[in-house]
């Protein structure tokens, strides 16, 4: 009888495994089916640019206190109470000084080294592909966010802030460029960075408030250990979607053009340029803000907690907006741009004037709504660029627009302050606004872009350094095969019926480099 059992028992293991087997084996028939595959994709960057953008500023409400906290421990432990009041006063005001400093300096790290290195990850990138950096991307967050969680100094607190921008130009520059290489056609490709930016707007605008409340609530570890464990989660995903060890695509992808020959590129300079400036006045009004409406609004601790908040949703409308106009009209991306750019300029302007909470959610919602349309028209731009005047390759490119977002977001902590100082807010307001106004007709230069086609002479031009790569040999073993037959066939009209037909050819093959 125990002998029936036993086998019985080695019966249903059998069938469950085998069971188990077939529904793996499902579940990898669904993963490889590329449709299925690209919104997985899309799933696995969306989540690493929420995580890097909740961290980016879950810190605002928690890492201020945290270090006051510390600081207030250290004056007592070495309070002297034979010290005058006016020496007490005037150690107490360098003292507050110097911690604005530290608290900008920290603020700002994470977009100083992400600035930095973003040159050579979007080389990085080129080289290898877009699944080994994003997986490299999000091991250095996740480290980063767990260092967060367990600090308990300025240094170590430093130290995991720059890591997150190291993480950051890997996950960021390749989940964007995986995005644009994946989505190939013009209106998928503004539909699913349309997506990405809505996370990455979802990111910046709810984790203040997220981190505010369980700080008060569950101490600072909390809200690091559970975006540590949402990383760790997408870091699996990407381990088993994309196979970052184990996919040979890389092998055949066409050589990437340099980054520094794209930075000279004028239309690549221009978006750039729009970028930059369209982000300023998030990036200057974040580390100011709170200030002036403690002076001017004397505004409570939760109303400038949620001061961003309601940004999200015109943020989201403005994405959704530019998505179908792009769709209906995409030869005006650069009007988008333009006019996302004079809302956000009219915005600014009117700021200062606000005299209450109410009042001031008004020219915040119309800053982010018009960053979404600049956004939103100008990302897929930098990938068509790519496409039609260089090589179809976008981690350069796209490490170039993260160069102009953390341009602005370094500056933000460290000018925004000595700005507002010297000047006043007024002041910093209304020229970030006119900045904005008078860049917006540069992305006139833009009106043409999209009637650009990949010529024969610009493809030409591409190898004329030789064949760099496996996949340029390729292209022109398959072209002088093709003239070879070509040669060989000629029918009765004669050269010119060769000439003809060849460059027709020529021409027709523009997508093959896309």
């Amino acid at each position: 009888m125990s002998t029936e059992e036993c086998t019985n028992m080695a019966q249903s293991a059998a069938s469950k495994l085998s069971q188990m087997g077939e529904r793996t084996k499902q579940l990898g028939n669904v993963i490889q089916d590329p449709e299925r595959q690209k919104r997985i994709i899309l799933v696995i960057v969306c989540i690493a640019l929420l995580l890097d953008n909740m961290l980016y500023m879950v810190i605002v409400p928690i890492i201020p206190d945290y270090l006051e906290g510390l600081q207030s421990q250290a004056d007592h432990a070495h309070a002297a109470g034979k010290r005058t009041n006016f020496t007490n006063s005037t150690t107490n005001k360098v003292g507050k000084e110097n911690f604005d400093v530290q608290i900008g300096v920290l603020f700002a790290s994470k977009a100083i080294l992400q600035l930095l290195v973003n040159p050579l990850s979007g080389t990085f990138i080129d080289r290898v592909g877009y699944d080994i950096p994003l997986f490299i991307g999000l091991n250095v967050m996740f480290l980063s966010t767990v260092i967060f969680a367990f600090a308990e100094n300025y240094w170590t607190l430093f130290l995991a802030r720059s890591m997150q921008g190291l993480g950051s130009a890997f996950a960021d520059t390749s989940g964007i460029a995986l995005i644009a290489d994946k989505y190939t056609e013009e209106t998928e490709r503004s539909k699913a960075l349309g997506v990405a930016l809505a996370f990455i707007s979802f990111g910046s605008l709810v984790a203040p408030p997220f981190g505010g409340v369980l700080y008060e609530f569950a101490g600072k570890r909390v809200p690091f250990l559970i975006l540590a464990c949402v990383c760790l989660i997408d870091g699996a995903l990407c381990l088993t979607v994309l196979k970052p060890f184990s996919n040979r695509e890389r092998e055949n992808m066409p050589v990437g053009t340099p980054i520094q020959k794209l930075m000279i590129d004028p239309y690549i300079a221009v978006v750039a340029g729009a970028l930059t400036i369209c982000n300023i006045p998030l990036a200057f009004l974040e580390p100011t803000i709170a200030n002036w409406m403690e002076e001017t609004m004397h505004s409570s601790q939760w109303e400038i907690g949620m001061t961003w908040f309601p940004a999200f949703f015109p943020h989201v409308l403005g994405v959704f907006i530019t998505v179908k106009l792009a769709a209906k009209y995409p030869h005006l991306q650069w009007f988008y741009g333009a006019i996302g750019m004079v809302f956000i300029g009219a915005s600014s302007c009117t700021v200062p004037a606000c005299k209450n909470f109410g009042q001031l959610m008004i020219p915040l919602c119309g800053i982010c709504f018009g960053i979404a349309f600049v956004d939103t028209a100008l990302l897929p731009t930098l990938g068509f660029l790519v496409d039609v005047r260089h090589v179809s390759v976008y981690g350069s490119v796209y490490a170039i627009a993260d160069i102009s977002y953390c341009v602005a977001y370094a500056l933000g902590p460290v000018v925004a302050g000595k700005i507002v100082h010297d000047l006043g807010f007024v002041q910093l307001n209304l020229g970030m606004g006119l900045a904005n106004v008078l860049y917006a007709p540069a992305l006139l230069l833009l009106k043409n872009v999209t009637m650009m086609k990949p010529s024969y002479s610009e493809r030409n031009m591409l190898l004329e350094d030789g064949t760099t790569g496996l996949y340029d040999t390729i292209k022109m073993e398959q072209r002088e095969k093709k003239r070879k037959e070509l040669c060989t066939t000629v029918d009765e009209n004669g050269i010119d019926s060769f000439a003809q037909r060849f460059y027709s050819e020529e021409e027709s093959s523009g997508g093959e480099y896309a």
